[in-house]
């Protein structure tokens, strides 16, 4: 993570960013490097992943932190969050996000967030993402918490890379944060 983008984090709170990865090595960096950046600022990481890399994840940051540093990490299984109704359901998305965070707003508790968004196809209505990514925006302004949103890039035809562009402020770009001037 940049030292620009940390910046903003700890300054401005509400960030919502998108990040496109390119391959895996990168995301990974990029992933760790926000949790390490969140750890040593004593935030809790909301880490929406898979259980396949959570694990990667947990097994190199525990080379690098103590078992009390890792507690501020709490893994989200990404199926059961962006499936929790059934199916890709923006409200019950929504729903299940709030219940997750409810403790550390309602207790003034700092916190950041990483949404790992995967898809087996690309037949997902794309609508439905753009609602999602609305409300999750409209989140992050009334709960003032840095989340990155990563997608696969090989995996994004331009109408939903335009999608993406349209409701996320920040662009992560290699290692550099750009605003969106798409953004709506």
């Amino acid at each position: 993570m940049t030292q620009d983008m940390n910046e903003l984090f700890i300054e401005h709170r509400k960030v919502h960013v998108l990040y496109s990865y390119r391959t895996m090595s990168s995301y990974l960096k990029q992933v760790l490097s926000f949790i390490e950046e969140g750890i040593v600022q004593e935030e809790y990481v909301l880490l929406v992943e898979n259980e396949r890399l959570s694990l990667s994840i947990m097994n190199e940051l525990r080379k690098r932190f103590s078992a009390e540093q890792l507690e501020f990490v709490h893994l989200i299984n990404s199926l059961h969050f962006y499936r929790s109704s059934g199916s890709y359901h923006p409200p019950a998305i929504a729903e299940y996000f709030t219940k997750t965070v409810e403790p550390y707003v309602t207790n003034g508790v700092k916190f950041r967030s990483w949404a790992h968004v995967e898809w087996a196809t690309m037949t997902e209505p794309h609508y439905l993402i753009k609602d999602f990514e609305k409300i999750v925006d409209g989140a992050v302004n009334d709960y003032a918490f840095p989340l990155i949103c990563a997608y696969a890039s090989d995996k994004m035809p331009d109408h939903l890379l335009q999608i993406l562009l349209e409701t996320h402020p920040y662009v992560l770009v290699e290692n550099e944060l750009v605003q969106s001037v798409q953004y709506q």
